[in-house]
């Protein structure tokens, strides 16, 4: 799964990468602990136009009554997601690309305390996860909220959680937005191995008050 994540891109490096209009109304970066029902940044295609825009991570079906109507949607799974009623119809239609550093997960001790691994690609290229989005409420009130698409996790992360967002490369992004067509269905796979690495960080992440480039920095078990 993903339950919190960085980013420190720039909106103006982040629009050059994805050849995106940027919008106006971005969530500042650095974040270094991004999460659930908070801002993300987001791209979105229609009309052959790459719009990035921040959007709320915790995705509202179209029937829930208010935006805590039901369970708080962050993750999709990419095994299921096109026959459940909640993300079926994003999942054709409205496809998204959520950047990030990387992402964090817990693992627990013998004393069940939760220990906090940062997680990103080996390279260091920005990790762009695949999303879908949905708009809701009225035209007062409208938002529009996203979830983050998950598959079974690759060989170097499973023994931290056996699930992991999915991470799409570049040349996957046109058939994950639909600029190239049907297909989407096809990017959502286990990743490959050895793409990520991950350390222990410091339990100061366990808060989602917590902040600063600290967060992320290794720590000796």
């Amino acid at each position: 799964m993903c339950g919190r994540f960085a980013l420190t891109l720039p909106a103006d490096v982040m629009a050059r990468l994805f050849a995106a209009q940027p919008a106006n109304d971005l969530p500042p970066v650095p974040r270094f602990n991004i999460c659930p029902t908070e801002l993300v940044h987001a791209v979105t295609s229609a009309q052959e136009i790459r719009r990035l825009g921040a959007m709320r991570w915790g995705f509202v079906p179209h029937w829930y009554k208010s935006s805590s109507d039901g369970p708080l949607l962050i993750n999709a799974r990419a095994e299921t997601i096109a026959e459940k009623p909640a993300f079926a119809a994003a999942a054709r239609a409205r496809r998204c690309l959520i950047p990030a550093d990387g992402f964090y997960e817990w693992t627990k001790d013998a004393d069940s305390a939760r220990l906090p691994w940062y997680i990103r690609r080996r390279d260091t290229e920005p990790m762009v996860m695949a999303g879908i989005w949905q708009d809701w409420g009225n035209d007062d009130a409208r938002i529009t909220t996203c979830a983050i698409v998950t598959a079974a996790a690759s060989a170097d992360i499973a023994a931290i959680h056996h699930r992991m967002p999915l991470i799409l490369d570049p040349a996957d992004w046109p058939l994950w937005l639909g600029e190239a067509g049907h297909g989407a269905a096809t990017l959502m796979r286990p990743g490959p191995p050895d793409r990520l690495e991950a350390w222990r960080v410091d339990p100061a992440v366990n808060s989602n008050r917590a902040q600063g480039e600290g967060l992320r920095a290794p720590i000796t078990p």
